[in-house]
């Protein structure tokens, strides 16, 4: 098993063009005296909507890592990828989220189901967990609730990571996580520990989880619901890992993950202050953030780049449906508030910028607006080689943006 690091932090490259300034961001990181590990991911969806290859990813990493001599650890994610979808991504990655959350609810066999029940009888009555002042008081028809919604998940974890260490020559050497986020409904700390009985049960060394917690995780914008409420949940999963990993002789590296992570910056202080305390570690994805600078460094350089980002906008704008389509959980826009095509092609850069950029202080910032251009990267696509040579004709500025933006807003007020 590939042991995975204390802080990892989940990096997107949609269009492979910005992996040495996002490892800039790292460096700096390391300079302040902050050890964080990149994790390039790139879901099999995204490579299908922009033509791409996991192999493109590897080697826009692999390059940054050599140019920029980072002498630490990095991996490559097969983000939220399926037994349908993984194969492309064996050869190239060494990390995998397993996305179980379609099989969330999926009845397991019945004798399955009481084969659990009995071999944890632990998990039935008054059960205390160490760092939760209340006890979780869990009756056997709770439990056999739980294993009826999340068992058949488990088991269908399971087979994919067999079949990735079957692909690659029966040897597991990439970090698992399991992913259950994107459902309708958040899993409760009770619910979390006999999930993580289960994925003991299947063998599976999981040592990230991604469960859904309560708010909406909507993509590249904040938090949206009580942020005490996901402080007081957080600290419960924290303290369900400590003792499923005791419990259940799980990888002492097991921790939490933060999907949609980016820009949720209402729950960071929340996130940080729990991971001082108790000194776990953290996952967090922050994907789409990279593209979003991108179009703003665009914006921001005026001339071509600027009329590029408006003509992504009006046909962002045109195509919102099929666009918004594949990200419903993840994404809430007010369509009210989505400017018309000819306000944006009146307006300067920095009013273009201010909408964009993710600055909640700025009266002028628009999260619909930013939420749209979040999961219009397939316009940009459409693009092909005008926009490839876009990002390259304004380099400079757009590294500035990708490297301040995970820098400043993301991983100091994270770790630092």
């Amino acid at each position: 098993m590939k042991i995975c690091p204390k802080y990892t932090f989940g990096v997107g490259d949609r269009f492979a063009q910005g992996a040495h300034a996002q490892l800039a961001a790292f460096i700096g990181a390391k300079k302040l005296g902050i050890d964080i590990t990149p994790v390039w991911n790139k879901s099999n969806r995204e490579h299908n909507i922009i033509g791409s290859e996991p192999i493109q990813t590897r080697q826009a990493a692999d390059t940054a890592v050599v140019d920029m001599k980072w002498a630490g650890e990095y991996m490559l994610d097969a983000d939220h990828i399926n037994l349908n979808t993984v194969d492309r991504f064996v050869a190239p990655c060494d990390f995998f989220t397993l996305d179980v959350a379609d099989d969330i609810g999926e009845s397991a066999d019945p004798a399955d189901v009481a084969t659990f029940i009995a071999n944890h009888p632990e998990l039935i009555g008054t059960v205390w967990i160490e760092g939760i002042a209340q006890a979780f008081e869990i009756d056997r028809a709770a439990v056999e609730k739980t294993a009826n919604q999340f068992l058949k998940a488990t088991q269908k974890a399971a087979a994919i990571y067999r079949h990735i260490v079957s692909a690659k020559g029966d040897i597991d050497n990439f970090v698992t996580e399991v992913s259950m986020d994107e459902t309708d409904s958040p899993q409760t700390p009770s619910e979390l520990l006999i999930i993580l009985a289960a994925i003991a049960d299947q063998g599976i060394p999981i040592q990230t989880i991604a469960p859904k917690f309560t708010g909406r995780f909507n993509k590249g914008v904040d938090y949206v619901g009580d942020p005490i409420q996901f402080e007081k949940e957080f600290n419960d999963d924290l303290a369900v890992i400590a003792h499923a990993i005791k419990a259940y002789s799980l990888p002492s590296t097991l921790k939490l993950s933060v999907h949609s992570g980016s820009d949720k910056f209402s729950i960071y202080p929340y996130i940080k202050k729990a991971l001082q305390r108790t000194g776990a570690g953290l996952h967090i994805k922050t994907a789409g953030t990279n593209w979003l600078e991108e179009i703003i460094g665009l914006a921001e350089s005026g001339g071509a780049g600027l009329a590029l980002a408006k003509k992504i906008y009006a046909k962002a704008l045109e195509k919102k449906e099929a666009l918004c389509e594949p990200y419903a959980t993840v994404i809430n826009i007010n369509d009210s508030n989505l400017p018309a095509v000819e306000v944006v092609d009146s307006w300067t850069s920095i009013q273009f910028t201010d909408a964009l950029r993710h600055i909640p202080t700025n009266p002028s910032y628009n999260p619909d607006l930013r939420q749209l251009l979040h999961v219009g990267f397939k316009i940009a696509a459409e693009f092909g080689d005008t926009y490839i040579q876009a990002l390259h004709d304004n380099s400079e500025i757009i590294d500035k943006n990708v490297t301040e933006n995970l820098l400043e807003r993301h991983m100091k007020p994270l770790f630092i």
